[in-house]
């Protein structure tokens, strides 16, 4: 750096005529010994053309120079009209005043266009949201028929959507909202082949690489409306569900309650045969037990008597000559 502040501070030295530093000295010394001499006018004003050279210089070099980019296309158009396109990156070097650039991406652009209403087969509406991915294949083409970017997107947006409400409207709405692809048949595949041969036949010098599905849903006005519906369905078929279940319920109480019916005149029956039987017993155990001791068969009977009539809480004014009395006085 030093040196070349020197090599700049030698020219200016010649253009001026101003001596170097040594002999500055060497006069210097000499000035101090003899009278001074009045100082020579300044010579600034001789660098001005040179100065107004180098910056024509630098300007017509800046203006006429330019760089070509890896991601890009440089159109040269001469006198308006397109004589060669750069894709290879690299400085070039364009005629002044006689040649211009345009410079076009080399790369695969992003087109998002706001949603869209469509109509499907099954004649509801839904909005449709996507987007487009695209890129510019001949740079001349695209320059001759459409002119700029802005106006190759609004024309590859009119395309998509063209294609894209076609196709969804031989669709009915449950299958275009269904997750699956198959479902769709292809869709994205089947626009991007319709666009892209549009695109030909126009020679547009563009391609659509893909298309990509964001949102597909009902327009917000019929959001509520639909939303309410498949609440009151919902409810409706809640209700009937519990309709059938209180009527279930009915019929298992009303079989149980048979059952139960069933079971207790069941159980009443065997034990009215029960004690028939039980009776039955008895009397002949009392038949044979009498037949063997009448006597002492008659104390049994009137002592099991006594348990029921004399519990201490029951008064009696009997005869002492009474029957009823004679195993509890001692007769």
């Amino acid at each position: 750096m030093n040196d070349f502040m020197k090599f700049i501070q030698k020219l200016i030295d010649e253009f001026t005529g101003k001596p170097s530093n040594k002999n500055t000295n060497t006069e210097t010394s000499h000035q101090d010994i003899g009278p001074k001499e009045p100082k020579a006018p300044s010579q600034l004003p001789n660098l001005l053309p040179l100065i107004l050279v180098i910056v024509l210089v630098g300007l017509f070099v800046k203006n006429n120079l330019y760089v070509v980019e890896v991601d890009e296309f440089v159109i040269v158009r001469q006198f308006g009209e397109i004589v060669k396109v750069e894709d290879l990156p690299g400085l070039r070097f364009k005629v002044p005043f006689v040649q211009t650039i345009t410079k076009l991406p080399n790369k695969i652009l992003i087109y998002d266009v706001p949603p869209a209403e469509i109509n499907t087969l099954d004649k509801k509406r839904m909005m449709v949201d996507y987007y487009s991915l695209w890129r510019v294949t001949d740079p001349k083409q695209m320059i001759e028929s459409l002119r700029t970017l802005s106006a190759a997107e609004s024309r590859l947006g009119d395309i998509v959507y063209s294609s894209i409400r076609t196709e969804l409207g031989k669709m009915n709405y449950g299958d275009i909202i269904n997750d699956k692809k198959d479902s769709r048949g292809g869709l994205d595949e089947v626009v991007n082949k319709q666009v892209n041969e549009t695109l030909d036949r126009n020679l547009s010098g563009i391609v659509l690489v893909d298309i990509k599905m964001k949102r597909a849903d009902l327009p917000a006005s019929n959001e509520e409306s639909v939303y309410q519906r498949m609440i009151s369905e919902r409810e409706s078929t809640a209700q009937e569900y519990l309709s059938q279940g209180d009527a279930e319920a009915l019929k298992i109480v009303a079989e149980t309650d048979r059952k139960v019916a069933e079971m207790l005149s069941k159980a009443e029956a065997d034990a009215m045969v029960i004690e028939s039987e039980g009776e039955k017993e008895a009397a002949r155990i009392y038949n044979a037990s009498y037949s063997k001791d009448a006597e002492f068969f008659n104390m049994y009977r009137s002592l099991e008597s006594y348990k029921t009539t004399i519990n201490g809480e029951t008064v009696m004014i009997l005869p002492l000559e009474s029957p009823y009395l004679k195993y509890l006085v001692g007769r």
